[in-house]
C-alpha cells in the first residue's frame, strides 16, 4: 500500500506541471481518444461507479461530494483509476478540480429520473463543460430495467433518453454523450437513438462476460464499455464476508475487460467502471442507514458466487475506506497498453440464460463455454457452492490467506 502511495504522490506532482487545459475526448471506431501533450492517444476506461452517501444519509440528498473527495480521489488515484461514473449531477467545480488534479475524468449523469423536467439539463451541462475533468456525458441507468426510474414504458422512456441527448448536444456539441443499459440494448433500440455516440452496458453473470463482447460486436460498430461490473462482499451461500470470492471476480472480470481494451487492434470495450468504490448503508429497504445490513435479491441471474445482489456490500472500500481484498487486486491491474488483440475463441450457443443487474434480468443465449453456465443455472445454489469453494482455494492460493473472515451477525 505504501507503494501505492508513493506512486500516487509522483503522479500528482508530475500532473503539477502539465497544462491544465484539456480538449474533449473524440470518438474514432471503437476508440475514444484524449490529448495528451499535443497528441492523441487513445483511452482505456480504469473506472469506478461513485456514489459517496455518508453513514445515516439517503440517495440523493445525503450525497457528500465535496467532503468525500480528497479521500476518496486519493484512494482512486492510488488504484490507477483514470475516470469515475456519477449517477447525479455532478456540478461542484470544487469537486472535479480534485479529481483533474489527479487526472481522474467524470462520466457525469445529468438527467437519469423521469420524473426530474427536461429543462434542468441544460443548466447541469452548461455548469461544467467547460470543466477538463469532464469526459463524458451520461444519460439513464439500465433505464430498460427502471422505466427512468417513473414507471415508464421502454418507448416512452427511450424517447425521454432521446429528447435529453438532443438537449445536452445543444448546449454541448463537443463531448460524448453515452446512455447506460442492462444488458445489451436490440439492434432497433440503437438505431432509435442516434443521438448516443456511447453505450454503457450494465453486466452482472458470475465471474465472466461470457460471449458480451462478441454479441456486441455483432450488433453495433458504436463504441461500448462496462457501466457497471462486478461482484458485492457478501457471500449468501456462506452467510458471510467473502473478501475471496469478492477479489476473485474483480480480477477475473477487470482482466476480461482489459484483455479485450479497444486500445489494442480488433478490441471492442472502452473499459469498464466496478460497482463500485465504496458500501453504501441506506440500500436494504428493510434496514437502517446507520447500519450494515444483510439483504438482497435473487433474481435467477446475478453476480459471483452466490447470484445474489446484496446491496450494501458491493465496495472495494468500507464505509470507514478500509480497502478490501479486491481494492488491492484492483490497484495492481495495470491499465492495457497498444498491443495486438487477444484472440477470442469462437463460441457455441446452447440454451437460454438470465443475464440479470440488480434492477431486472434479460433472457440471452447461454455461451457453452461458461464454467458456470449449466451449474448455476440448473443446479441452483448448492450445486455452486462446490464449485465456487473450489475456486476460491484456487484464489487463496494465488495471492495468500487471509482474505475472508466470517461476520458476527
Amino acid at each position: 500500500m505504501e507503494t501505492l502511495r508513493c506512486k500516487a504522490a509522483l503522479l500528482m506532482l508530475l500532473a503539477a506541471f502539465e497544462p491544465i487545459a484539456a480538449l474533449p475526448a473524440t470518438l474514432k471506431g471503437r476508440s475514444l481518444l484524449v490529448t495528451e501533450h499535443g497528441v492523441q492517444t487513445p483511452l482505456h476506461l480504469k473506472g469506478v461507479n461513485w456514489n459517496p452517501v455518508g453513514i445515516g444519509g439517503m440517495h440523493p440528498h445525503g450525497l457528500e461530494y465535496r467532503s468525500s473527495v480528497e479521500t476518496d480521489g486519493r484512494l482512486m488515484l492510488e488504484a490507477g483509476v483514470n475516470v469515475l461514473r456519477t449517477y447525479e449531477p455532478l456540478t461542484d467545480r470544487v469537486v472535479l478540480d480534485s479529481l483533474w488534479a489527479r487526472r481522474i475524468q467524470v462520466i457525469n449523469t445529468v438527467w437519469a429520473n423521469g420524473a426530474e423536467p427536461m429543462h434542468t439539463i441544460r443548466s447541469r451541462v452548461d455548469a461544467v463543460k467547460d470543466h477538463p475533468a469532464i469526459l463524458m456525458w451520461a444519460i439513464g441507468n439500465e433505464w430498460n430495467y427502471n422505466g427512468c426510474y417513473a414507471k415508464m414504458s421502454h418507448d416512452g422512456c427511450l424517447a425521454k433518453i432521446g429528447e435529453a441527448a438532443r438537449l445536452v448536444k445543444e448546449s454541448d456539441p463537443t463531448h460524448p454523450i453515452a446512455t447506460i443499459y442492462g444488458e445489451l440494448p436490440s439492434v432497433e433500440t440503437i438505431a432509435r437513438l442516434p443521438e448516443v455516440h456511447v453505450w454503457g452496458i450494465n453486466y452482472y453473470d458470475m465471474d465472466s462476460f461470457s460471449d458480451l463482447f462478441d454479441r456486441w460486436a455483432a450488433r453495433s460498430s458504436l463504441p461500448m464499455f462496462l457501466g457497471e461490473y462486478g461482484a458485492d462482499a457478501y457471500n449468501a451461500i456462506s452467510g458471510s464476508l467473502d473478501e475471496g470470492a469478492h477479489a476473485h471476480a474483480t480480477r477475473k472480470l477487470t482482466t476480461e475487460i482489459m484483455d479485450r481494451s479497444a486500445i489494442r487492434e480488433g478490441g471492442i470495450c472502452l473499459g469498464g467502471l466496478i460497482f463500485e468504490l465504496t458500501d453504501e448503508w441506506w440500500k436494504d429497504n428493510h434496514g437502517s442507514p446507520h447500519s450494515q445490513d444483510v439483504g438482497g435479491i435473487a433474481p435467477g441471474g446475478g453476480p459471483y458466487p452466490d447470484r445474489v445482489f446484496n446491496e450494501e456490500w458491493w465496495g472495494l472500500l468500507d464505509m470507514h475506506r478500509v480497502p478490501r481484498e479486491a481494492y488491492r487486486v484492483f490497484a495492481s491491474l495495470p491499465i492495457p497498453t497498444q498491443s495486438p488483440a487477444v484472440a477470442s475463441a469462437s463460441v457455441a450457443l446452447t440454451e437460454m440464460r438470465l443475464s440479470c443487474t440488480m434492477g431486472g434480468c434479460t433472457s440471452v443465449p447461454m455461451a457453452s463455454s461458461s464454467p458456470f453456465a449449466a451449474i448455476a443455472v440448473k443446479a441452483g445454489a448448492s450445486a455452486v457452492a462446490g464449485t465456487v469453494k473450489a475456486d476460491q482455494e484456487a484464489e487463496v492460493a494465488h495471492r495468500g490467506v487471509g482474505g475472508g473472515v466470517r461476520l458476527r451477525l
